[in-house]
C-alpha cells in the first residue's frame, strides 16, 4: 500500500485548518491559559479499519510542535471499539483547536476503509477485485483512493489521463463511424496514447463481442444481472478483463464476484461511505 504523500498531507491540513480556524479558535484562545496543558485519546468507538493517522498528525503538530504523539495502530488496521489510535500530550490549546480537523480527516478515510474492507470480505474466494471509481469529494479523491487501499480494494482510475475509458456518450458522438463505434473508438484511442490501456463500456452482449474483436483491454460490463454478466464472461473468454459496474450494493456484490468477473467498482465506497464514530477524550497530562 503506498503511502501518502507529504506534500499532499502537509497542504491538505493547512487548508483544513484555515478553513476552521480562521483568524483564530475564539473559545479557546478565550477561556485556556497559554501554559496550559493536557493529555488525550483518540479511540475507535465502533469496529473500523483505520486510515488517515498521518493527516491527524500533522493537524496536531502545525497547531504546536511541542505535541508529544504516540501512534497506537498503522493505517489499514483492524480495530474492536475502544482500541486507542494516538495518544498525545502537549499544549491544551494545540490539542483542542487541531481536534476537529483530525477527527474529520481519520472518521471519513477510516469510513471509506471499513466500507471497502466490508466490500472485499463479501467477494473473498473469486477471482474478482474491488475497485474505486472517479465518484469522490472534490480535492479529496487522493486521500479517498488511499483509504480505498487501506481497505483492501483496489483503484482504478486517477483521473482522465491515465485510463482511456470509452463510454456510451463516447459511442454516442462516434454512432456514424465505421465499421462501427466501438471499433473506431478503440484505433483512434490506440493511435493518440499507445501506452494507455483500453477500457470499453458496454451495455449488451453484442457490444461486448465488438469490444473484444477491437481489441480492448478491459471491457466494462454496465448494469447486467449476473445471469448476463456470466454469458458476457463466456464470450469474452479471456480475452479481455472483464469489470463489472453499476448499481453493485453489500447485497449484491458476492452473487456479482461468482460470475467471474475480473473487477467490481463500487462507486459507494467513496461517495457514501458513513463517517465511522472516533472520539478524542482529554485528561490531565
Amino acid at each position: 500500500m503506498q503511502q501518502l504523500a507529504r506534500k499532499l498531507v502537509r497542504e491538505g491540513v493547512t487548508r483544513a485548518l484555515a478553513e476552521d480556524v480562521g483568524p483564530g479558535d475564539a473559545t479557546t484562545l478565550a477561556t485556556v491559559p497559554a501554559r496550559a496543558r493536557a493529555g488525550a485519546i483518540m479511540a475507535a468507538r465502533e469496529p473500523m479499519v483505520v486510515c488517515g493517522l498521518d493527516l491527524a498528525e500533522e493537524a496536531f503538530r502545525q497547531l504546536s510542535r511541542k505535541v508529544e504523539i504516540e501512534r497506537c495502530c498503522s493505517d489499514g488496521d483492524r480495530l474492536d471499539a475502544g482500541a486507542p489510535l494516538l495518544r498525545l500530550k502537549g499544549p491544551a490549546r494545540a490539542l483542542l483547536t487541531a481536534e476537529r480537523v483530525a477527527l474529520n480527516f481519520v472518521q471519513r478515510l477510516s469510513g471509506i476503509a471499513t466500507l471497502t474492507a466490508s466490500f472485499v470480505a463479501k467477494v473473498a474466494g473469486t477471482r474478482a477485485r474491488v475497485l474505486d471509481t472517479r465518484k469522490t469529494t472534490p480535492g479529496w479523491r487522493l486521500l479517498e483512493k488511499y483509504a480505498v487501499a487501506c481497505g483492501g480494494g483496489q483503484n482504478h482510475r486517477v483521473g482522465l489521463y491515465d485510463l482511456v475509458l470509452i463510454k456510451d456518450n463516447h459511442l454516442v458522438a462516434l454512432r456514424d463511424a465505421g465499421p462501427n463505434a466501438i471499433a473506431a473508438a478503440v484505433q483512434r484511442a490506440r493511435q493518440a496514447w499507445p501506452k494507455l490501456k483500453v477500457e470499453v463500456e458496454a451495455d449488451t452482449l453484442e457490444q461486448v463481442r465488438q469490444a473484444v474483436e477491437a481489441g480492448a483491454d478491459i471491457i466494462l460490463l454496465d448494469n447486467m444481472p449476473p445471469t448476463v454478466l456470466r454469458r458476457a464472461v463466456k464470450r469474452v473468454a479471456g480475452r479481455a478483463q472483464t469489470e463489472a459496474s453499476g448499481g453493485v450494493n453489500i447485497r449484491t456484490v458476492a452473487a456479482i464476484a461468482r460470475t467471474g468477473v475480473d473487477f467490481i467498482s463500487v462507486g459507494a465506497l467513496t461517495h457514501s461511505a458513513r463517517a465511522v464514530d472516533i472520539g478524542l477524550d482529554f485528561d490531565f497530562a
